[in-house]
């Protein structure tokens, strides 16, 4: 939302710098994003200054061109070559100085010294158009004798700056989307801290009713989605430019000046919160307004020339034969206000935010107008916004009021009734903060207080505050007008350090593996958790069935919550890697969620879904690039297996408690899943099939973990991590070639090893693998290194030879191994 400082200034009286209001904005929960100073007209006219033509001769080298002296008030005059039919000497004019910067919509060029048909130019002298203070290029500006040479065009042109503030404006302050409600909220601001202020708005005293002669029936068919719809109509009018401040106001915020009407509505919008439509009296057939949904496949074209097709979960703004406009969202082809327009309707309504949203969606637009309707405006402001716009079309256009207001409001709204105690006050702030401090904030922000007693008080709540409707709503505007900072923190809590439940100690792991991760050379990304659908197509393991879908999709793309980290991810290397960055190590944390058909009853339909953190790693490109120690390498399977083991070491789950076994979830064209003595997945890793890099234009290999931190967790909170001092006995390696079936996995091997020898065999690795020549068909060669240590003493050769000759004996008979 774009705020002008001096537009809010016109509602609210205060001297804060513009600095100063965004701290006290922000301070209140209106986030300020960013502060600009802005003018009017681009560039702020500098660079240009009032001069008078000395001297005008013409060019000897050309029909149409003069050379000029021009005085700008220096102590020699400036020659400028100048094309201009009216230029002549004696005028006085408006000159682009050496090195001034001027626009053509976002294109600039700079005045520069430059030779035109061998005569030097030192500036130019500028039409209205090539300055931004009018559109006509018939020929240079001349200004009145009075203008004083050497006066800067701003100042002659009286140009101020203004300052545009930028505020997030979250999406339960839509009371907070105009100048005036920004102006409400630091109107309290201000009481609070002790500024001499007060709060105001134009009346309408002066609007009237001219004649009757364009009477305007109104008919609400849908009460559900239209609660309120008033309007009248406006004869006479003359459409044209609006005036300078009119558009000033507008350019400063961000928006582009169309007409005087329209600008007007749009005027409306911005300083009252109240979307406005205006329609060509002369389109509404019948000269009734009905606004009804409409038949499945109506088609209808929009102001841009887009034609949409509507349903009956649009409303629409229609005549007596055919529809005008979608209710809030667009107007319609040849309803609009151009040139010819002469009568014209203002619509002022109350749509429910929930139709609007939807139809918005539905339809891929997204409008000033529609983004107030969907978050709820004031019920009671439309017919405030009526009267204001009418006596600005009857000052701007010349128009006259020909109807009495139409006002079909058939339910109103009720404002909100809300018991606050004071002592809930003072709970839920941590601090007493005193009634007289709670009764002044709830005034200021228009609360009423209809009863009062010792307790606490009975508030009305003015309806354009949508998000209040509690108590603790009521303590949160209460405590952000009083200042969070005014709140101090206890003793007790500055000097706790002890993390308390489950999710702070999830939460400090997360922390901690991803530092971890980040010291390995990885780097976190963050990916939406809405997905495509077309993803899950065609796999086994995550499939459409098991997708939880959005009853209301923002788009195709976005129309199911992800099963996987893994696309996103895929969709974060390929914009990489299309931006030249190939060598990539991704890390994530986010949550998963799946449907499952076999769950889900009617009584308890939330058995059928279930959300699970899961933490991803992504590998792709070079695992050493462009050292000249080591020569290029490229990311491999076992790299990526080193960081999963890496993360269960740091979180205390030993690589004994794990068994492997090779995956069979076909988004892998190799992988391995890693499973608890319990059977539990706590990881698959492996190659990313060739099929799934094809769909994401990847043509490296791209190696992926999935751990499943949710299970993980609950392993973690049954380990105790412990600590030993390093052993000042030595460690024995030996190694042992075995021929195996070519079936037959090193997981196994491992596996038998550990249950052969629980205390002192502390490592099994494996370091050759041979298949081919010189060995047996169906077989292979596995080369497997084995640490012992004992903590106690040294082993000597009869221990050592006893283990391993037990290790054999139990590996042959297991496995069928034999000795190479």
């Amino acid at each position: 939302m774009n705020i002008s400082y001096k537009w809010l200034k016109e509602y609210v009286d205060f001297d804060l710098t513009p600095k100063d209001v965004c701290a006290a904005l922000t301070s209140e929960g209106l986030e300020v994003d960013a502060l600009e100073e802005v003018q009017s007209i681009k560039g702020g006219l500098k660079g240009l200054y009032v001069g008078q033509v000395l001297t005008c001769e013409k060019h000897p080298d050309s029909d149409h061109l003069h050379v000029t002296s021009v005085d700008l008030g220096r102590e020699t005059p400036s020659q400028i070559v100048c094309g201009a039919p009216n230029v002549a000497a004696g005028q006085k004019v408006i000159v682009a100085d050496l090195g001034c910067v001027l626009y053509d919509g976002d294109k600039e060029f700079v005045i520069k010294k430059s030779k035109l048909r061998g005569v030097e130019s030192y500036g130019m002298i500028c039409a209205e158009d090539e300055i931004g203070v009018g559109t006509s290029h018939d020929g240079i500006i001349v200004l009145p004798d009075s203008a004083v040479v050497g006066m800067p065009a701003a100042e002659y042109y009286h140009l101020e700056s203004d300052w545009l503030i930028e505020i997030d404006i979250t999406a339960n302050r839509a009371d907070a989307l105009s100048h005036y409600g920004v102006a409400r909220d630091l109107y309290a601001w201000l009481v609070q801290n002790g500024y001499k202020t007060s709060l105001h708005r134009p009346d309408c005293d002066t609007f009237r009713v001219d004649n009757h002669d364009q009477p305007i029936d109104v008919e609400i068919e849908n009460m559900e989605a239209c609660r309120r719809y008033a309007c009248l109509s406006i004869t006479d009018c003359e459409v044209k430019e609006s005036p300078d401040w009119l558009q000033n106001k507008l350019r400063v915020i961000g928006l582009r000046p169309i007409n005087n009407i329209v600008d007007i509505t749009n005027y409306v919008m911005m300083a009252y919160g109240q979307p406005m439509h205006c329609f060509d009296a002369d389109m509404v057939k019948g000269h009734k307004i009905v606004v009804r949904t409409q038949p499945e496949g109506t088609k209808f074209v929009t102001l841009d020339g887009e034609e949409h097709v509507l349903g009956p979960h649009d409303l629409s703004i229609c005549n007596a034969e055919e529809p005008m406009c979608i209710a809030g969202i667009f107007g319609g082809k040849g309803s609009g206000t151009y040139e010819t327009t002469r009568n014209v309707v203002l619509e002022s309504a109350y749509f429910h935010p929930t139709w609007i949203r939807k139809s918005a969606r539905r339809h891929g637009l997204s409008t000033d107008s529609s983004y107030r309707f969907e978050r709820g405006i004031d019920p009671n402001g439309q017919i405030y916004a009526l009267k204001q716009a009418a006596i600005l079309c009857r000052e701007l256009a010349g128009g006259k009021v020909s109807m009495e207001i139409k006002d079909v409001y058939p339910t109103p709204i009720a404002d909100a009734k809300v018991t606050l105690k004071y002592d809930y006050v003072h709970n839920l702030i941590g601090k007493e903060i005193g009634q007289a401090t709670i009764k002044s904030i709830v005034k200021s922000l228009e609360m009423r207080i209809d009863r009062e007693d010792e307790s606490g008080l009975e508030l009305t709540v003015p309806a354009y505050r949508v998000d209040v409707q509690r108590p603790c709503d009521v303590v949160e505007d209460i405590l952000r007008i009083y200042g969070y900072n005014h709140v101090e923190i206890p003793m007790q809590l500055k000097s706790s350090l002890t993390v308390l439940g489950e999710e702070d100690q999830a939460h400090k792991r997360e922390n901690m593996i991803g530092e971890q991760l980040v010291g390995c050379g990885f780097n976190e990304i963050l990916n939406n958790s809405l997905s495509k659908i077309a993803y899950y197509q065609g796999l086994n393991k995550y499939t459409e069935e098991t997708t939880v879908k959005v009853m209301n999709p923002l788009s195709a793309d976005l129309g199911v919550m992800r099963q996987t980290l893994l696309f996103g991810g895929l969709e974060s290397i390929r914009r990489n890697v299309n931006h030249k960055a190939a060598n990539l190590r991704f890390f994530e944390f986010g949550n998963c969620y799946h449907f499952d058909a076999s769950r889900y009853t009617v009584n308890d339909p939330a058995k059928g879904y279930c959300q699970e953190t899961h933490l991803a790693l992504f590998v792709t490109g070079k695992h050493v690039s462009g050292s000249w120690i080591h020569p290029d390498e490229d990311s491999s399977f076992y790299e990526l297996k080193a960081y999963v083991q890496n993360v269960f070491a740091r979180l205390g789950v030993s690589a004994k408690a794990l068994t492997t076994e090779e995956s069979d979830n076909d988004i892998f064209s190799n992988g391995l899943t890693l499973k608890n003595r319990g059977g539990k997945v706590l990881a698959e890793l492996g190659l990313v099939s060739g099929r799934l890099l094809k769909d994401f234009d990847l043509t490296a290999n791209v190696y992926y973990a999935d751990i499943h931190w949710t299970t993980v967790m609950k392993a973690v909170k049954k380990t105790q991590v412990t600590f030993s001092e390093i052993s000042k006995y030595p460690s024995v390696s030996r190694d042992l070639a075995l021929l195996l079936d070519s079936h037959v996995e090193f997981g196994q091997i491992e596996q038998v090893a550990y249950q052969t020898e629980k205390k002192l065999l502390k490592k099994v690795e494996l370091f050759d693998v041979y298949e081919g020549k010189n060995l047996p068909a169906g077989k292979k060669s596995y080369a497997v290194n084995f640490i012992l240590q004992d903590e106690q003493k040294t082993l000597n050769d009869r221990q050592i030879d006893a283990i391993m000759n037990q290790l054999i004996t139990n590996i042959k008979s297991k496995l069928g191994a034999e000795l190479r």
